[in-house]
C-alpha cells in the first residue's frame, strides 16, 4: 500500500478537491459549499493524501457522548481496493470511542464490508428523506411500511 498523509482538519483542504473526489468515487454530485459545511459541522473528520492529491476523505457527526454518525466515507478509485476505506472507517470509529453509540446507514451491498469492521444491523432505525420515492428506488427506505 502506497504511503498516505492523514489529515484530521477541514482548514486547508480544497473543496472543489473534495467534490471532484465524491463524483470520482462515486458519492454523487455534492457542491463544495455543501462539502464544506457538512465537513465543518462534523465532529471528526479524515482526509487522506497521496503525493499531495486528495484521495479519501471520511467524516463522522457527533455530540461528544451519546451518539456518532458515520456520515460520508470516499476513496478514489485509483486507491480503492487497498485496504484505505477501511482505515478511514477504522480511524473515524477510534476518534468516536466513548460515545455509546457509533451508527451508519450502508448503501445496499455493502452491508458485509460494514459488518466486517464490527457494526450490526439495527432493526428499528427509520429516517426522513427529502426525496424518499428515490431513496426507496435505490434501496436505503423500506416503501412498503411508509404512509402515503
Amino acid at each position: 500500500m502506497g504511503d498516505y498523509s492523514w489529515v484530521h482538519r477541514a482548514d486547508d483542504v480544497d473543496f472543489d478537491e473534495l467534490a471532484h473526489l465524491y463524483r470520482m468515487a462515486p458519492l454523487g454530485d455534492k457542491p463544495p459549499e455543501a462539502l464544506a459545511t457538512v465537513f465543518d459541522n462534523s465532529m471528526f473528520a479524515c482526509f487522506v493524501y497521496a503525493d499531495g492529491a486528495l484521495v479519501g476523505a471520511g467524516r463522522a457527526l457527533a455530540d461528544g457522548v451519546d451518539c456518532a454518525y458515520i456520515g460520508d466515507v470516499a476513496v478514489h478509485p485509483d486507491h480503492q481496493g487497498r485496504g484505505l476505506g477501511s482505515r478511514i472507517m477504522r480511524k473515524l470509529v477510534e476518534l468516536a470511542q466513548g460515545h455509546k453509540k457509533i451508527i451508519l446507514y450502508a448503501s445496499p451491498g455493502t452491508e458485509a464490508f460494514y459488518s466486517g469492521l464490527g457494526f450490526l444491523p439495527m432493526k428499528t432505525a427509520m429516517g426522513i428523506w427529502r426525496d424518499p420515492a428515490r431513496a426507496i428506488e435505490i434501496g436505503l427506505l423500506d416503501g412498503e411500511h411508509s404512509q402515503s
